[in-house]
């Protein structure tokens, strides 16, 4: 039997001021015999995650439509309001190529500036990194980003940025949500546009970013050296397809092949299950095009451009795609050297990454006496670790397992477009000296071993699925393991509840850092395991980290194979 409350709720749309189309949809949900979709349109507001508010396109308080939308912009418009009183207030505006995304962009557009809010929109979609750009260049109190990053086609999405142009965190996500609940009806959101408060970002923006990113270059002599170099890049029918070619070219790189078939924005993105450049089979038409041209490196980027994929030939002439965590460390370890090299390590720099990304960005960054920062997950935390050393301590770099970079600190959350540029000056750099990327990661794991990770992603869909999740974590805080797979626990983290316990001695200790729905697990052998439910999809997470040291580079696939087997034998114990 349904929820009254559900039922009132699909009533209270039903009766207000919505169109007809939205109107037959509720009156279908509430007269099917399956009640199965009324309860996951209506059970819930949708809430923001780590990534703003995201869910599946439809009708519903828990759908992604343009009532929703005209919703939290109505209250991220009020809070607005209160945040900067007595002055005039504007917002960046822009959206990647999902359905809708134009819809739900401009309906973002027309409520602000009903709400007296000016809007910088730019006239064709563009990168999530150049939108973070933008709030800082023109000085905007803040941002939306419509998109649902590399979600499958339902998805939809809406990214809400402050004015240092990270995402919200505390305490203005949780303030725009209080606003967004006192909309108690569609029918309180100001949808009388007001054209005149509406300003159009042209292409000429473009070139500003292109030139802020083009200081990012730390040897544009190898680039020049490598501007032949062959270079396959894919935008998988999203955002990125314009600027990561003009990226690489102010980075001196000319032998550039775009993959045909993924080139134009399309929202259906009808040659991949998933938009997701993680997924090896989003790849499949890159290297296929790679092997035709005799590629020495793979690029491709998430629907927004702001994940980014490398994968490389390896020693057998294969292509390998890289993980997060590998490209994250080629970045870190290379931005070093040569900040050592060129003599700009101060004292005065510092890197960081989030709790569930490998520790060997951490290892890497203590050996080069730079300070080091591990912070949540969701590139936000980095955001604010870069905000608050603002004018004290310059940023060289950070990144996230989830394929997100950032170099250099004039965006404010990852940006695929300059890591594309950067892992191809990585490439160039070391082809002068005769290596691959592969060869300069054994480098890396001989130096502080060899660190390998794995992600076991499992889907709960709906309410019965959040449900089972939250009892997961429920059963791991209240029976903790003392040993997995067969190993002994060390220690607990548990992140949301603020303490570590010791295993060994039996102790418990309270932890300073700020609170997350995150249970880490760390065992004799030096593997860690993280579990965390998914802050914007229906599904629990947990990131498998193991190491060992690489003796020498011959014995590179061995200790690989060494570590995967542990990686299989700790999934066996969480899938």
């Amino acid at each position: 039997m349904t929820d009254a409350s559900i039922i009132h709720k699909a009533q209270s749309w039903l009766d207000s001021n919505i169109d007809a189309q939205s109107k037959a949809q509720i009156s279908a949900l509430l007269n099917a015999e399956d009640p199965t979709e009324l309860i996951d349109s209506f059970y819930r507001d949708l809430e923001f995650g780590t990534g703003g508010l995201r869910g599946i396109m439809g009708v519903g308080s828990n759908r992604m439509n343009v009532y929703t939308i005209g919703m939290a912009t109505q209250g991220l418009a009020n809070y607005l309001k209160a945040s900067f009183p007595n002055q005039e207030i504007s917002i960046a505006v822009t959206h990647d190529s999902r359905i809708n995304n134009t819809l739900f962009a401009e309906t973002t557009a027309n409520v602000m500036t009903a709400n007296g809010i000016k809007v910088k929109y730019f006239r064709e979609m563009r990168p999530t990194p150049m939108l973070s750009f933008a709030i800082r260049h023109y000085g905007c109190e803040s941002g939306v980003m419509v998109t649902a990053s590399h979600n499958p086609k339902e998805y939809n999405g809406y990214k809400v940025y402050w004015n240092d142009g990270g995402q919200v965190v505390a305490p203005h996500d949780k303030n725009i949500i209080t606003e967004v609940l006192k909309i108690k009806s569609i029918d309180d959101v100001n949808w009388n546009k007001n054209d005149e408060l509406k300003e159009f970002i042209e292409e000429d923006f473009d070139l500003i970013y292109l030139n802020e990113l083009k200081k990012l270059s730390l040897s544009p002599q190898k680039n020049i050296l490598a501007k032949d170099m062959p270079i396959v890049f894919s935008p998988i029918h999203g955002a990125s397809g314009k600027m990561v070619p003009a990226a690489l070219k102010v980075f001196g790189f000319e032998n550039i092949h775009v993959v045909e078939e993924q080139r134009e924005p399309d929202g259906n993105f009808p040659t991949v299950v998933y938009p997701n450049p993680e997924e090896a089979e989003a790849l499949n038409l890159s290297i296929k095009l790679a092997e035709k041209v005799k590629a020495e490196l793979v690029l491709a980027c998430d629907p927004d451009g702001d994940r980014t994929a490398a994968v490389v030939p390896n020693e057998k002439g294969e292509y390998e795609l890289l993980n997060g965590n590998q490209t994250g460390a080629l970045i870190i370890y290379y931005l070093l050297n040569m900040y050592r090299e060129q003599g700009r390590l101060t004292g005065d720099q510092f890197t960081v990454s989030t709790i569930v990304t490998t520790d060997l960005l951490g290892v890497i960054s203590k050996d080069f006496k730079v300070e080091y920062f591990d912070v949540l997950t969701g590139f936000k935390n980095i955001a604010q670790v870069i905000l608050a050393n603002e004018g004290k301590k310059e940023f060289i770099a950070g990144g996230e397992e989830s394929y997100g970079f950032l170099v250099g600190d004039f965006a404010r959350d990852k940006d695929g477009v300059s890591a594309c540029a950067v892992v191809a000056e990585i490439a160039a750099y070391y082809r002068q000296k005769g290596m691959s990327l592969i060869d300069v990661l054994a480098e890396i794991y001989q130096k502080y071993g060899f660190y390998k990770e794995s992600l076991i992603s499992i889907t709960k869909k709906g309410k019965d699925g959040a449900e089972q999740i939250q009892q997961l974590m429920k059963g791991f805080r209240n029976n903790k393991p003392s040993t997995i797979n067969g190993i002994k626990v060390d220690k607990i983290i548990d992140v949301q509840e603020s303490r570590i316990y010791d295993m060994k001695e039996n102790k418990e200790y309270h932890l300073d850092l700020d609170k997350s729905n995150v249970i880490q697990f760390y065992l004799e052998d030096g593997s860690k395991i993280s579990a965390r439910p998914s802050g914007t999809e229906p599904k629990i997470k947990y990131y498998i980290s193991v190491n060992e040291p690489l003796p020498d580079r011959e014995a590179y696939r061995k200790t690989e194979a060494s570590l995967e087997r542990k990686i299989n034998a700790l999934k066996e114990f969480f899938a």
